[in-house]
């Protein structure tokens, strides 16, 4: 399965608790922060509700 790496490089402040916890279940916990993750329908969902918040880099 295909790598995808995601970054945070907005805050997550002044947003709405859905995308916070969004982030958190992505494994982000403030800017510049990276994590790797399969690029399954699950997590590239999460990636589309908070598309604004990160940036998203194939690994």
């Amino acid at each position: 399965m295909e790598k995808i790496k995601v970054i945070q490089v907005k805050s997550s402040i002044k947003r709405i608790k859905s995308q916070k916890r969004t982030l958190e279940a992505l494994g982000l916990r403030g800017i510049g922060k990276e994590v790797i993750h399969d690029s399954s329908p699950s997590i590239l969902g999460m990636v589309k509700k908070v598309e604004h918040l990160v940036s998203v880099v194939e690994a």
